[in-house]
């Protein structure tokens, strides 16, 4: 029987030749244009509160982490020395993903710098490139011998362009051509699905999980900052055109059946696709593969038990309720989520992305616990009947890459930027520092307990009169919204909208939204509408209890739900036989138990 690897490369050459570059990009050509643009890191500081806390746990654990402990298994696995201790778990040379979350340290590190001026992260950055250089070896037997060589490489490539355009890292760039060159040659011919991974024979190191077909946003990324046609090359080739874009972009639901949080990357490369190649189907495929990712959520936003897409029109959504405890793979998914929303909105300014990706945000990353010195780290977001906060079982998983990545990206997702003037998507206290085409100086503060509260107040600092114009996400379940200017009422605010406030600003006017915070009942689906979430504006308030499928209320009972306590983040719901407490999913604390559901009975 032929080798796994060369069964693969056999069996994939017919694929890449469908799938060679139709024609080659130049540097000068002419992408398709975003919409808004992101603002840099450096322009928006979040002000204190559970998400500026989120981030700094997670940057003083990777600034404590060991480099050789970091490096441990890169020198294993080329058979180099070896010094200090090897992190346990997934991470391990013997682990389950060797090395799988350096890039995605180094490029959070990466992030912190350029967001904080932290020297320590650019510090440790530049360490972590040097001594990784020092273990590429051109026979790579690293990934030869690793379970995820397309994977590790990807998450590598990435962190050494952020390095790079972040941080100001001199090693990165020369770094990350010779890690291209040496990973080459195990990357396939063409994107391989899981699916086709499973049935082809397997050598006995590896496993069929990896993911070629995520590579190519990141190889996208990468020719526009080298124009090396490499790049290009390999992002087209590994676009699986065929199996997925394709049908996506025809309306077909491509995604029943495939690992969700990597599809949903598969997606972001559909995106990147369309920004590079300019070709209209790779937005279609998007836009029709994000709706398809929404109607299999849960309230929360959440998708993929057990970490594989369902199908809409079946029942399995509703069975994931009692077979399962892995409900949604939380900071993974929420990072792929964010990163994808962040795309559609620049692309189609369209601000249903960013109602979506405040609810992902608010009831599933914030409430992620902490990752462990240890790398015991939060994984799985429970939506079963019977649910309960817990760490992974294994240590060093996934999402610990990815904690503090969606951790760092806060402030990216909340500004974006027109030639109009600004665009406020999330509603995060934090200050934004900008200068206008004309020089002038501005920044925009806003503040409050928003979601448990209502009111947004925004202030503007600026070094001279100036006229631009702000405007404000109303969420599509915001009736009644309310826009002031410094206290006078302005103009009528639609809900699912952006509302827009255009004159000359003076220093220190202020703004007040107000996005009243109405309970109301989401049903799992239309299949299921005796099974409902309660719902406060755009937070889900989870019920104590381990007996969710046993408690039968009313919808009017649910939505009657009162504060116990001034800060709106715990209310009762009074019922039969009395009352339950319900609270946001970021106040439940290790091993509560509770359910996101609860069955609905008839008045």
């Amino acid at each position: 029987m032929l080798s796994r690897r060369g069964f693969l490369q056999s069996v994939t050459l017919s694929a890449a030749a469908a799938t060679l570059p139709r024609r080659v990009l130049s540097a000068t050509d002419t992408a398709p244009a975003t919409r808004l643009d992101i603002f840099p890191y450096s322009a928006v500081t979040l002000a204190p509160g559970p998400l500026l806390t989120q981030m700094q746990q997670s940057q003083h654990l990777l600034l404590q982490l060991d480099d050789d402990s970091l490096l441990y298994p890169f020198r294993k696995m080329e058979s180099l020395p070896t010094p200090g201790t090897s992190l346990a778990g997934w991470y391990a040379a013997d682990g389950f993903a060797p090395g799988h979350a350096f890039g995605q340290w180094i490029s959070a590190l990466s992030h912190n710098y350029a967001a904080t001026g932290d020297q320590q992260a650019r510090a440790k950055v530049g360490r972590l490139i040097a001594l990784h250089a020092d273990t590429l070896r051109p026979d790579g037997k690293f990934f030869r011998d690793n379970h995820f060589p397309a994977y590790t490489y990807d998450k590598l490539l990435r962190g050494l362009m952020d390095a790079h355009t972040l941080a100001g890292d001199p090693l990165a760039l020369p770094t990350m051509q010779r890690l291209s060159a040496i990973a080459a040659p195990t990357l396939p011919k063409a994107a391989i699905s899981r699916n086709e991974m499973c049935a082809l024979p397997q050598d006995p190191h590896q496993y069929c999980y990896d993911e070629s077909y995520t590579l190519s946003e990141n190889q996208f990324l990468a020719w526009k900052l080298t124009h090396d046609p490499r790049y290009l090359a390999t992002g087209e080739r590994l676009l699986n055109v065929r199996q997925f874009f394709d049908p996506l972009a025809q309306g077909q639901n491509a995604l029943i059946k495939q690992h969700a949080y990597s599809h949903m990357n598969q997606l972001s490369s559909g995106a990147q696709a369309y920004l590079t190649l300019g070709e209209d189907k790779y937005l279609r495929a998007v836009t029709n593969g994000f709706r398809f990712v929404e109607q299999q959520s849960f309230a929360t936003g959440g998708w993929g038990p057990n970490e594989e897409f369902v199908d809409p029109a079946t029942d399995q959504l509703a069975q994931a309720l009692a077979s399962t405890h892995r409900g949604f793979e939380t900071p993974c998914g929420s990072y792929a989520h964010l990163k994808l929303g962040r795309y559609l909105l620049s692309i189609t300014e369209d601000p249903h992305y960013g109602d979506s990706m405040e609810r992902v945000l608010y009831n599933t990353v914030m409430g992620a616990i902490p990752i462990q010195p240890d790398g015991h780290a939060f994984y799985y977001s429970d939506y079963n009947w019977g649910s309960t906060k817990t760490f992974f079982s294994e240590r060093w998983p996934c999402c610990s890459g990815t904690l503090p990545l969606v951790a760092t990206d806060y402030g990216i997702s909340s500004y974006f930027r027109s030639p109009a003037g600004v665009t406020v998507n999330l509603y995060i206290p934090s200050t934004l520092n900008w200068t206008s085409s004309n020089g002038t100086r501005l920044a925009l503060t806003q503040s409050g307990d928003y979601p448990f509260q209502p009111e947004v107040t925004f202030r503007i600092s600026t070094s001279r009169p100036a006229r631009f114009t702000f405007r404000f996400r109303i969420p599509a379940w915001a009736k009644g919204a309310e826009l002031r200017v410094n206290s006078e009422r302005a103009a009528a605010v639609t809900s699912g909208t952006f509302a827009e406030l255009t004159r000359e600003w003076q220093n220190n006017d202020h703004i007040e939204l107000t996005l009243p915070l109405t309970m109301r009942t989401e049903q799992l689906n239309s299949q299921h509408p005796e099974i409902a979430a309660l719902v406060r504006g755009p937070v889900c308030l989870f019920a104590l209890t381990n007996q969710g499928d046993k408690i039968l209320v009313t919808g009017e009972q649910l939505v009657a739900a009162a504060p116990t306590a001034a800060s709106h983040r715990e209310f009762h719901v009074e019922k039969d036989g009395g009352a339950l407490k319900m609270i946001p999913f970021s106040s439940l604390v290790l091993d509560d138990r509770y359910s996101l559901y609860l069955r609905l009975r008839s008045t």
